[in-house]
């Protein structure tokens, strides 16, 4: 009965989740299963008397249902234009590069972080991907944890509220994603369960960043563009997704002080109009020189996390293969990157 003891602060963590998602919903916010998750167990977190434990353990079956669903996109169709793609996605690395070096000196100059901190906290990439990173490389771990947190929670807050705006598409929740569950196929939900697992152990047997969505992501574009299979995740799974990623985010700032989240929400808030800025650059040079639709274009060119973003280009109906292909490049480039350059940013007697 041990475990069922400690089971019950995650089932409580995600009955708050649901709380807020149906508030959020009610209130007509956008992408209300993740944010109103988040923001419901930022604020049960502040009642140390409220038994509350994040579902980490459910975030890499999540990612890797997304994973499927992304793969659902990518059927024979898209090799006619994937040509088109390379024009876009050659731009990641200078777009890298740029935030990087913009935001390692707004840390370092500005606030005066440390050069190895300031580095990681500026860097694009996955949360737990730099944080793991920043800890073998001796830089301060709390920091980076709260500034990279800091900056994909305003991503994930105001970048629903632009597309909505510019797009004119609801994201209140209400509308089906994709089928419903009693109207999915059992054979070919058998056969994606199958293919998130072997896809996830793969990923995870190479080693491969981000793999818990990236391997039952490749899994789910060959089952798919064999035709295979035809129905995609159903859409309560989807929303169960968006529950336990926005519940496990909210758990970021549980022990944080209201100061102290307010001082790092001040502090990252330079970081992120660096960002908007340069990603609209970005995102101007790229609608100029492709055909692709804007909104794919600001989902691709938008430095949040690689989950989120591709479950708003889910939701929304954007050119997910266009989004997806964009994330991974970055996730690759920044973690081939990010250890490349730290031999120059140690102090000269620890080279």
């Amino acid at each position: 009965m041990q475990w069922l003891k400690g089971f019950l602060p995650v089932v409580a963590s995600l009955l708050i989740g649901i709380l807020g998602a149906i508030l959020f919903s009610f209130i007509n916010v956008p992408l209300p299963w993740l944010l109103g998750s988040i923001v419901a167990i930022a604020i049960a977190s502040r009642f140390p008397k409220i038994p509350l434990r994040t579902p980490k353990m459910f975030s890499a079956p999540a990612r890797a249902v997304l994973g499927i669903t992304i793969g659902s996109a990518f059927n024979p169709t898209i090799l006619h234009y994937l040509g088109e793609f390379v024009s876009s996605i050659v731009l990641i690395l200078p777009f890298v590069l740029i935030i990087t070096f913009c935001g390692m000196i707004y840390y370092w100059k500005w606030l005066k972080f440390d050069k190895m901190t300031a580095y990681f906290s500026s860097m694009p990439g996955g949360l737990l991907e730099m944080v793991t990173l920043a800890e073998a490389t001796g830089a301060n771990v709390y920091k980076v944890t709260m500034t990279q947190s800091v900056r994909l929670l305003c991503i994930v807050f105001t970048l629903p509220f632009i597309i909505q705006a510019l797009s004119h598409v609801s994201l209140d929740g209400r509308v089906s994603i994709t089928q419903p569950f009693l109207q999915s196929d059992p054979h070919d939900m058998f056969i994606l369960t199958v293919c998130a697992l072997v896809g996830w152990w793969g990923a995870l047997k190479l080693k491969i960043p981000g793999g818990t969505m990236l391997g039952p992501m490749i899994l789910g574009a060959v089952v798919y563009g064999s035709g295979i299979v035809h129905a995609r995740p159903p859409n309560e799974i989807i929303k169960i997704i968006q529950l336990i990623l926005g519940t496990t985010v909210g758990f970021v700032f549980v022990g944080v002080t209201c100061k102290e989240i307010t001082k790092i929400f001040m502090q990252t808030l330079g970081y992120f109009v660096i960002l908007a800025m340069i990603s609209a650059v970005f995102v101007f040079i790229v609608s100029k020189m492709t055909d692709f639709p804007l909104i794919s274009i600001l989902l691709a060119f938008s430095p949040g996390g690689q989950s989120e973003m591709n479950l708003i280009a889910i939701i929304i109906a954007a050119n997910l293969p266009y989004v997806a292909l964009h994330h991974i490049v970055r996730m690759f480039l920044v973690m081939s990157v990010a250890p490349v350059f730290v031999k120059y940013l140690r102090p000269k007697e620890d080279r």
